[in-house]
């Protein structure tokens, strides 16, 4: 596809395997890019990879490089959601596990991919944040202060790369119907409220993961090329406001002066 928006470019996503990841993978193709998945299970078309852990990064990014002579685009997207345990109901080691797979994961993206997108002149990171890193009662505990630090991460990394050309951007998605997800669409069906699914955004919906796949086609892409240090939320307009699923009647506004 000569003329896609990311024709020629190299790209590797984590947790391709499955949601946003997989919807990315494809759209990525479609626009022309070569693109690695990787996810902790891998297949005939996924590389298995851990994506929290320092050594399977950094061989998933060497590997990509020498198959394909470069790295133009990484999209860390891997996480966990760890439920929705309270503060008092997790362990250390619960934190230490997601704080691995959710924010580590992010760090290890940037610090080995870097040095091959500043070789290629510049390039674009994307992490995977959340509304939960913006705001409370979006996910657990541990969940939304490791989204909280992707947020932070890209902002920091962003500009330790100055001058680099490399771009580090962050997607904070809302309530997408996921692998993550299945087990709240699932109750709201089974219950017969799956109409109120999304009913505290705006859009009164929820997402789809081709959302946010194709706000990490903008960020990829040269579209987006000074967008920079920031976090885009992908969520039906949930974080413009405080939540709330009041409904607000809608009048036309009369002039009572008679013509």
């Amino acid at each position: 596809m000569g003329n896609g928006r990311l024709h020629g470019k190299v790209a590797i996503i984590t947790g391709a395997g499955s949601g946003i990841g997989k919807a990315a993978a494809e759209l990525f193709r479609a626009e022309g890019a070569t693109v690695i998945g990787s996810d902790i299970k891998g297949s005939s078309q996924i590389v298995a990879a851990d994506a929290g852990g320092d050594a399977d990064v950094r061989r998933l990014i060497d590997d990509a490089v020498a198959e394909h002579g470069g790295l133009d685009i990484f999209f860390a997207n891997a996480g966990i959601s760890g439920g929705l345990a309270s503060i008092f109901e997790q362990t250390a080691e619960d934190w230490a596990e997601i704080l691995r797979v959710d924010l580590i994961g992010p760090f290890l993206a940037i610090k080995h991919a870097a040095p091959h997108l500043m070789a290629r002149g510049g390039g674009s990171i994307i992490c995977t944040a959340s509304v939960a890193g913006l705001r409370s009662g979006a996910g657990g505990a541990a969940y939304s202060a490791a989204k909280a630090g992707v947020i932070s991460l890209v902002q920091t990394a962003a500009n330790q790369l100055r001058g680099t050309g490399i771009r580090v951007n962050a997607i904070c998605p809302g309530l997408i119907e996921t692998g993550m997800t299945e087990l709240i669409y699932e109750a709201a069906r089974a219950r017969g409220t799956a109409h109120r699914i999304g009913e505290l955004n705006p859009l009164e919906r929820g997402g789809e993961p081709i959302d946010v796949a194709r706000a990490a086609l903008f960020l990829a892409s040269d579209e987006s090329s000074y967008v920079n240090g920031q976090a885009l939320a992908v969520d039906g307009g949930l974080t413009s406001s405080m939540p709330t699923a009041r409904r607000f009647e809608i009048r036309a506004v009369v002039d009572p002066t008679p013509a």
